[in-house]
C-alpha cells in the first residue's frame, strides 16, 4: 500500500499576521484563473493581484460617510473580487461569510478587524496598507475603517451567496441574520 504525503490545505493568514501585498511569487490574476474554487494562499495571490492593477479598479474610487462604496470587479463559478472603499464611519457590523473563505488586500489607509472574544472584550487589529490578510468560512468579524480614507481589494472563493450578520441581543444572546451577498453589511440593530 503506498501512503501519499501529508500535505496539509493552505492556512488562512489572520489579520494580526497580515503579510505583505507581494505579486512576483504567483503567477495568478483574473486571466489566468482556475476552473476551480481557489486556497487561501490562491485567494490573497489573486488580491494582490488586483489591488497592484489600480488601472482595473481606480475609477471606480467614490467615499460616502453613510454607505460604504463596494463594485464588483469579477465574478465566475469559482470567485468573486470586490473593491471597497471606506470612510471612518463605515462599518460592516460582525458577520460571516457563510460557505466562502476571503482574503483582503488593504491598497490604502487602514482598515480595523474586530472580533468577538467569548467572555472577553472585543480583538482589534488594525491591517495598514501594503498588508494582506485571509480567513476561511468559519472567520466571524467586523470590519471598520480606519482614521481616513482607505481603499481594499476583497477575494472570495468559492463566490459569496449568503452571509451571515450577528448582533448581540438582551442578556448577551448572539444572534445570526442572513442576508444576500448583495446587501451593505451593516451593524444590526
Amino acid at each position: 500500500m503506498t501512503t501519499l504525503p501529508d500535505v496539509s490545505p493552505a492556512a488562512p493568514v489572520p489579520a494580526g499576521e497580515a503579510e505583505d501585498l507581494v505579486t512576483s511569487a504567483w503567477d495568478l490574476t483574473l486571466e489566468t484563473l482556475p476552473d476551480r474554487d481557489l486556497d487561501h494562499d490562491e485567494l490573497r495571490a489573486l488580491a494582490c493581484a488586483v489591488a497592484a492593477r489600480p488601472e482595473r479598479w481606480r475609477h471606480h474610487l467614490a467615499f460616502d460617510a453613510d454607505s460604504r462604496v463596494y463594485v464588483s470587479l469579477h465574478r465566475d463559478a469559482h470567485v468573486d473580487v470586490w473593491l471597497l472603499c471606506w470612510t471612518p464611519e463605515n462599518d460592516t457590523g460582525f458577520h460571516d461569510h457563510d460557505i466562502s473563505s476571503g482574503a483582503v488586500a488593504v491598497v490604502e489607509g487602514s482598515l480595523v478587524e474586530h472580533n468577538l472574544a467569548v467572555g472577553g472584550e472585543v480583538v482589534e487589529t488594525r491591517v495598514h496598507a501594503g498588508k494582506v490578510f485571509s480567513f476561511g468560512p468559519d472567520h466571524i468579524h467586523r470590519l471598520t475603517g480606519g482614521e481616513a480614507h482607505a481603499v481594499s481589494v476583497h477575494a472570495y472563493s468559492p463566490p459569496l451567496w449568503r452571509m451571515g450578520q450577528y448582533a448581540v441581543g438582551p442578556g448577551g444572546v448572539l444572534r445570526r441574520r442572513s442576508v444576500s451577498y448583495a446587501d451593505e453589511l451593516r451593524p444590526l440593530t
